[in-house]
């Protein structure tokens, strides 16, 4: 009969792994919060954060860009670009400047909370100009036409 050796470092490896999967969850339930919260600041509706791809087009019209850019954020390194731009446009939109995006981007943890939770902060319209772009397809509808 052979014996089995009992390794005291899977147990270890399991009450980490275990412990890190729920760390993870916990943060990702903390900013979808977030992101419900900022959408409801911007007039739509919060459940809409929840629907993978779709919270995309939400943003899109958030920042007030066309449906397609939700194509480029799957394009490999044009959609890095993509992103930094559109958390660029998201700032502006709630009256914030580039030091603002660096924080979003580089420090998302403590940032996206601030836009979400900060009753200041107020939506000011698709890349801080309310003026702009008040119906998505006109964005298309204007594409060579000049005013």
């Amino acid at each position: 009969m052979e014996t089995t050796t009992y390794e005291g470092g899977s147990v270890f490896s399991a009450i980490f792994g275990t412990g890190f999967i729920i760390f993870c969850l916990a943060v990702a339930v903390f900013f979808i919060i977030c992101l419900w919260k900022i959408f409801e600041k911007a007039g739509q509706e919060g459940w809409k954060a929840i629907i993978p791809i779709y919270n995309v087009y939400v943003l899109t019209q958030i920042i007030g860009k066309p449906w397609y850019w939700v194509i480029l954020m799957c394009i490999p390194y044009v959609g890095i670009i993509w992103g930094i731009w559109a958390t660029n446009l998201l700032s502006k939109s709630f009256g914030k400047t580039e030091g603002f995006t660096v924080g979003l981007i580089l420090l998302g943890i403590v940032f996206y909370p601030i836009l979400a939770f900060d009753r200041t902060i107020v939506y000011k319209g698709p890349a801080g100009d309310p003026t702009r772009f008040n119906n998505v397809n006109e964005d298309l509808n204007s594409i060579g036409k000049t005013a």
